[in-house]
């Protein structure tokens, strides 16, 4: 573990009105099974008295920049590992950016651990193993009974303590808590969220979702391409850098980035990954 955590009040404090219990977790990640080097970012497990959520730390630098300075920036958490549920629940609410919108569903993700007599010391805490299968991949926890929740990274929640340390068996996700706060109130990520910098996520359900997936995959710059017309013929426009004039210049970025949306394809939940088509 990184940095040495301070809990001091929450070994004995449980939750009361209008506080938000944050914990801070380093998650290594590979967009390319294949690769051997991790993506990294800093992801926030806020408890609340009614609700946990898990989101991206740059969403709430972003948000509060925004209203320190009254600026209008947005950004896209790319982790596909921001939820809400209730308190004490297995139902989640997921968001996630697809075709330039912002969308949220539903799902049950009940988790059955295995938890083992094998402990370890991390700094001043012991740790005891658990084990799971969940989402089309094998996982190791290591929680502590000292910390009185029973919450975790993204959908990891469940055991007596809460989790220190995750990952699969193939290392393709690592989280490690890092830091722990204590807010006075409740956080609002009500812009953030449960909304994307001024877009309201739109509730739709699994089906649709994995729809909507399939129609960016086979048109990502529809948008674009609406641009080009038989009227503005000499259009120019940029695509990741690159100028584009005409239709069949945009057909060779299509192909480009269907070959990269195919690459990192490699989600938390391997079970529910896309299977993508090559044309």
């Amino acid at each position: 573990m990184k940095n040495i955590l301070i809990f001091k009040a929450l070994l004995i404090i449980v939750l009361v009105q209008a506080q938000t219990h944050r914990f801070i977790y380093q998650l290594q990640y590979k967009m390319d099974s294949t690769e051997a080097h991790h993506e990294k970012q800093n992801m926030i497990l806020d408890i609340t008295p009614k609700e946990v959520k898990f989101y991206g730390q740059d969403l709430a630098i972003t948000d509060s920049l925004n209203k320190k300075f009254g600026m209008n920036s947005s950004y896209t958490d790319m982790s596909g590992q921001v939820v809400k549920r209730k308190i004490n629940s297995f139902d989640n609410e997921n968001y996630l950016n697809i075709k330039q919108g912002y969308y949220s569903f539903k799902t049950t993700d009940k988790i059955n651990w295995a938890i083992s007599d094998d402990t370890k010391k991390v700094e001043n805490y012991t740790l005891q193993k658990a084990t799971t299968r969940f989402g089309g991949r094998s996982w190791t926890a290591w929680f502590c009974k000292d910390i009185p929740f029973n919450e975790g990274p993204f959908k990891f929640r469940g055991l007596p303590g809460l989790v220190f340390e995750l990952s699969d068996t193939k290392n393709n996700f690592i989280y490690t808590l890092v830091k722990s706060q204590k807010l006075p109130e409740v956080y609002s990520t009500e812009s953030f969220v449960e909304a994307n910098f001024g877009n309201k996520a739109v509730p739709i359900n699994e089906k649709q979702k994995r729809k909507l997936a399939m129609e960016f995959y086979n048109d990502p710059f529809a948008f674009e391409r609406n641009n080009f017309s038989k009227t503005n013929n000499d259009l120019k426009i940029n695509i990741n850098g690159k100028e584009i004039h005409n239709v069949d210049e945009l057909n060779t970025q299509i192909k480009n980035m269907q070959e990269v949306i195919r690459k990192y394809n490699n989600p938390v939940q391997a079970d529910k990954a896309m299977h993508y088509p090559v044309y």
